[in-house]
Parts: structure tokens; C-alpha cells; sequence
């Protein structure tokens, strides 16, 4: 039996496990690593550099952060302004909140870091209104995670020069693509996914929450205010990290080092006790974390990514359709997003979508972009991207709660990614 087949195996052993819920999601995802390196279908060091990997880290500092802002009346008297506007709609609430998040998500490249910044004020409000976090977490996740970098501001005025490196790389430099096209292509993508996360998301979201909520929630309890020292320490601390993620690349210093020495600062100056900077960090999540790189990891390592893409493009040769070929060139990347990481998958399929569209004599712009597009939009499952784990730590989602709420989104996205890019950016 190969490698690949064996590495397959243990991927649909741990899909199985995470559905059915009998192991703890944490649990399930260190056993798959272990399994994973044992068979050989991932080598040791590498899955033990996981555990020190950057967003995990910054997933969990970011924990701390929010949680220290969580405990500030700063955060709830935002969300009570926010309240007051929506009058008690959820609608004019979500209105708000995804907004920001959209907005937010065209300065900072990470969907993670733009979920940890908005997740308190929404549990907050959420806490204020009597309305379950369950209910809106993850529709805000989706517009963190599916709208970055969708417009040429910050980080995505690079998107265009990183799709025409792929184009030159590849000796195909009879097309290039404009600093506007990526925004052209996706802008019906993110307007779908801001009616989508406003109007309908919450109708589909459990209406609490399927497993214990931890980290940024606002909790109810009987713990008295902060003293105005540290009421002030904890609000400015939260928008410092804010402003120091947004302006990273100008202030050359790494994002987790910005979130850790935020989360050090909440407990230094008092915000948070140690012990509720450790409560805050959920490490089930953590662990669920490191085993999705794993999975992801081995499956690289094993060339599972390669097998398909070679095989995908010999399937498009004899499509004769471009929607067709737009399909599949969008489909295979996102489900594969979903247990790999983006980055990897972009790395294996947007060659491949330029060497396909070279031997058809096909302009692949419109390819490219659907195929990129695709790689960053994968929010179905907690392998997707760090965002999603802490998604399901504030919100209490199962797997089969997120994959529940996925489905509606997923399907959009496909079919109007497809049929506009496609339409607008013609092969032909």
C-alpha cells in the first residue's frame, strides 16, 4: 500500500472521528498526526514545527488579547452605541459589525487577526441584546475570511503583481493581469457574502451554541470592574495591537509578535490574572490547530496535491466548455482548501491552470484569478484557516454545525464566482 493511499486513510479516519464526536476534536486531531508520522506519511520534525507555528501562536495570543478587552467596560459600551443604532435588530447589528469586518479585512491580510479584533465587540453585544453568539459568529467569520485582500488596498494592491510573478514564472507573459482585475473579479463575491452574513446567515446558525463557547465570549459573572488604571490599560493595549496589525508591514515586525506582546501586556499591567490569560486560550482548539496542518502536511508531503491536479488538468483538455473548465478549476482548489493550506494550493494549481490555458492557447487571467479566489475563500471545516478554529471556540460549533452552515454560502460562491469571472474575463 503507498504512502498517498495510507495518508488518504487516515484523513477520511479523522473526518469520521470529527463528525461522529466521540473523541474530542483536539484529541482526534493529535492522534491523526500521530498516525500520520508513524505510517511515514509525514516526517517528525515537521509535524512537531507545527506546534511553534505562527498563527497557531497568534490565534491563541489573540485570544488573550480579546479577552482582556472583553473584561473592559470599554468594550461593552461600544457595543451598547452599536445596540443603540440597531434598535434591537439583529439585522442592523450584524449590518454593523459586518461592515468593519469588510472593511478591516482590505488593511489586514489575516482573517484570523480581523476576526480576533471583532469577535469581542460582537459577543458583547450579542451578551447586551440576549442573543446567542452561536447565532453570528461565523457568519462574521465568513466576511473576514472570503473578502480579504478583495480590493487594491493594502495588502491586495500586491494581488495582481503576485498573479503575474505566476505568469512569468511560467514563460506565459502574453497576458498580465491589471491591478483592477482581481478587484473586478471578485467585487459580486463580496457583495453576495455581505447581504448573505447581514440578512440570512443567522437564520441557518444553531440557535445555541453545540459545544462549550471559550475565549472572547462575554460572560455574565460577578467579577467586579476593572480599576481605572487597568480599564484604561485594557482598551488602549486592544487598539494599539489593532493599529500595530494594520500598519505591520510598515513597523517590520511580525504579526504573532504584535498579538503576544499584546497578550503579555494584559497580564503585566493587570487586565487579566495569569490564570484567566491561560483560561482564555482554548487549547482543544489549539491542538485541533496543529492537527489540520498535520493532515495538511502529509498530504503535500505525500504528493496527493499533485496527483490531483495532474489529473484535473488532464480532465480540462477534453472540456470544451470555458464554464466548465472554470468549474472545475474552482471547485477542486476550494475543497482541497479545506483540508490543506491555501497558500500550498495555490502553489500546486495556478501553475497548472497557466500550463493548461498555455497549451489551449487560452487567455488565463479569468483562470487564475478563479482559481486564487477559490484558495481564499475555504471556511467549511477548522483546517481551512486559523480563523475558522477560533470561530468555533467563541461560537460552540461542532463540525457538523459548521459544515451546516457552510453549505448555502459555498454554493453561492461557486456558481457566482464562476459565472461572472468566467464571463468577464472570457477564455477566448
Amino acid at each position: 500500500m503507498s504512502q498517498l493511499t495510507i495518508c488518504i486513510i487516515i484523513c477520511v479516519l479523522t473526518a469520521i472521528s470529527y463528525i461522529l464526536g466521540k473523541i474530542s476534536m483536539g484529541t482526534t486531531a493529535l492522534l491523526s498526526m500521530l498516525a500520520f508520522v508513524v505510517t511515514g506519511c509525514l516526517d517528525a520534525g515537521t509535524a512537531a514545527s507545527y506546534f511553534g507555528n505562527t498563527n497557531g501562536i497568534m490565534m491563541l495570543a489573540m485570544l488573550v488579547v480579546a479577552a482582556g478587552f472583553n473584561r473592559t467596560q470599554f468594550v461593552h459600551q461600544c457595543s451598547s452605541s452599536v445596540n443603540r443604532v440597531a434598535k434591537g435588530s439583529l439585522t442592523m447589528m450584524m449590518l454593523g459589525y459586518i461592515v468593519v469586518a469588510i472593511v478591516l479585512s482590505q488593511f489586514i491580510q489575516s482573517s484570523l487577526v480581523v476576526f480576533g479584533i471583532m469577535a469581542p465587540m460582537l459577543a458583547a453585544s450579542c451578551d447586551e441584546m440576549g442573543i446567542s453568539p452561536s447565532k453570528v459568529m461565523f457568519p462574521l467569520s465568513i466576511a473576514c475570511i472570503a473578502t480579504v485582500s478583495a480590493f487594491p488596498l493594502g495588502s491586495g494592491a500586491t494581488q495582481f503583481a503576485e498573479l503575474n510573478g505566476y505568469l512569468e514564472a511560467n514563460a506565459y507573459t502574453e497576458y498580465t493581469v491589471g491591478l483592477l482585475d482581481p478587484m473586478k473579479a471578485r467585487f459580486p463575491m463580496v457583495i453576495f457574502v455581505a447581504v448573505y452574513c447581514i440578512f440570512f446567515a443567522a437564520k441557518v446558525a444553531p440557535s445555541k451554541p453545540v459545544t462549550a463557547i471559550s475565549g472572547v465570549e462575554a460572560k455574565k459573572d460577578n467579577r467586579e470592574k476593572l480599576p481605572p488604571l487597568q480599564e484604561k490599560c485594557g482598551y488602549i493595549i486592544f487598539i494599539l495591537v489593532t493599529l500595530g496589525l494594520i500598519f505591520q508591514s510598515k513597523l517590520g515586525i511580525d504579526s504573532w509578535v504584535i498579538c503576544v506582546a499584546g497578550a503579555v501586556a494584559m497580564v503585566l499591567t493587570g487586565v487579566l490574572s495569569e490564570k484567566e490569560a491561560i483560561a482564555s486560550m482554548n487549547m482543544q482548539i489549539g491542538f485541533l490547530f496543529v492537527g489540520s496542518l498535520a493532515m495538511g502536511g502529509a498530504l503535500t508531503q505525500t504528493g496527493a496535491g499533485e496527483v490531483i491536479g495532474g489529473a484535473l488538468a488532464s480532465m480540462v483538455g477534453s472540456l470544451n466548455n470555458p464554464y466548465l473548465i472554470g468549474f472545475a478549476f474552482f471547485i477542486i482548489p476550494f475543497l482541497l482548501t479545506q483540508i490543506m493550506m491555501n497558500r500550498t494550493v495555490m502553489l500546486i494549481f495556478i501553475p497548472i491552470a497557466i500550463l493548461a490555458c498555455k497549451s489551449m492557447g487560452a487567455n488565463p487571467v479569468g483562470i487564475i484569478i478563479l482559481t486564487q479566489t477559490a484558495c481564499l475563500s475555504s471556511f467549511m471545516t477548522p483546517m481551512s484557516t486559523p480563523a475558522i478554529p477560533m470561530c468555533m471556540a467563541v461560537g460552540g460549533y461542532d463540525l457538523k454545525s459548521l459544515i451546516k452552515q457552510s453549505l448555502i454560502p459555498a454554493a453561492f460562491l461557486t456558481v457566482i464566482a464562476v459565472g461572472w469571472i468566467m464571463t468577464v474575463f472570457p477564455m477566448y
